[in-house]
């Protein structure tokens, strides 16, 4: 026998608060899994130090316990290497490259940081380009410029240093003379820099990360001077080989995006942490991605890297799958209440837009 149901309270639905709201999608739509990517893959944009741990380096321990475990997981998903970019300076850089790739000689490649907070210093450039040299001969093989550069490193006066900073600039060349490519996270999404109000698509997860809004204009740039500034660094050091992080760190607005990639022939943008964005834009990104072959890079910017999290990016690259979740495990997702497209690449992409490119951008 049925049992009987309880008419709903239309009142309380009605006065549902959003953060208690839980959707659970209700379409049958297919799900292909997809185990190992279709060419062996090299993900450029992965953290395996200190950095980002609880505690946060140099106090904090290592995202990845075990580097054994991870080569495994990497060899069942056939991914070859993943270029860690939390080298930061000095003994950090040794450190990581002793863990990682002198260790397991091929599978990681340690990207460097710098001290942008030197710039305050008379000599700064002096400075962070021997910081530079250094990395490099403690084994780090490219360089990773992070968006506190326009968002919180401060000169001798206390104002924000632009990433296209003169000072900057002079030393990001430096990169590029020593043959180190550079990988540039500018800014973050539109939504960190729109009010914060009714309208604003990532209310949930600035709710979490307070910190991660910027959008007073007090204390802030704007988004557009943030991603013109980016563009006008990369212009200006046409010898160094850049790879935008984040989808060239506007994945909202792709226009933008191709723009930077038409007059760049030395910038490439990777995929990673937006899946979110690009997976509801699908074939927007497909287009890029087939006018710009030469140009695109997987990276996955998962941390701690799983197969879970590896498949997921392999199904979203490669299968026409729709209205899937991007963040497997959260009840509300992550960056977005809504689902993810799979990009469809045509096959004829995957070997560049996988391991070409990324062998040619970072010198593998």
């Amino acid at each position: 026998m049925p049992q009987d149901v309880q008419e709903p309270d239309w009142d309380a639905m009605g006065r549902l608060p959003l953060a208690d709201w839980r959707p659970r999608q209700q379409l049958r739509a297919a799900e292909t899994v997809v185990e190992r990517a279709a060419v062996p893959a090299v993900d450029v944009h992965n953290h395996l130090g200190r950095w980002l741990t609880p505690g946060r380096w140099p106090a904090g321990g290592w995202m990845v316990d075990d580097p054994g475990a991870l080569v495994a997981t990497m060899d069942r998903c056939d991914v070859t290497t993943v270029v860690n970019l939390d080298g930061m300076w000095g003994d950090e850089v040794t450190a990581n490259v002793e863990r990682y790739d002198a260790a397991y000689e091929g599978r990681f490649v340690t990207f460097c940081q710098l001290d942008w907070s030197r710039l305050a210093e008379p000599d700064g450039v002096r400075v962070l380009r021997r910081s530079l040299e250094e990395s490099r001969e403690r084994g780090a093989r490219g360089l990773k410029v992070w968006k506190d550069l326009g968002l919180g490193v401060t000169d001798a006066d206390g104002s924000l240093v632009s990433p296209d900073d003169p000072r900057v600039v002079e030393v990001v060349r430096h990169a590029g003379d020593l043959g180190l490519p550079v990988l540039i996270h500018t800014a973050d999404p539109v939504a960190f820099f729109s009010p914060l109000d009714a309208h604003n698509e990532r209310l949930d997860e600035l709710a979490r990360h307070r910190d991660w809004w910027f959008g007073d204009p007090a204390r802030f740039p704007t988004f557009d001077a943030l991603l013109d500034a980016h563009a006008a660094l990369v212009l200006a050091c046409p010898q160094t080989r850049f790879v935008g992080a984040h989808a060239g760190c506007a994945a909202e607005d792709l226009d933008r995006v191709e723009r930077l990639l038409e007059a760049a022939p030395h910038y490439g943008i990777d995929i990673a942490g937006r899946m979110a964005e690009l997976g509801r834009q699908p074939r927007r990104f497909a287009r890029l991605a087939r006018d710009h072959p030469d140009q695109v890079l997987f990276g996955t910017d998962i941390f701690p890297a799983s197969e879970e999290q590896f498949r997921l990016h392999f199904r979203f690259v490669e299968t026409a799958d729709e209205s899937f979740g991007y963040d497997p495990g959260s009840e509300v997702p992550g960056q977005g209440r809504w689902n993810v497209s799979g990009l469809d690449l045509a096959p004829e992409l995957l070997p560049a837009f996988y391991r070409d490119n990324a062998r040619r951008f970072l010198g593998l």
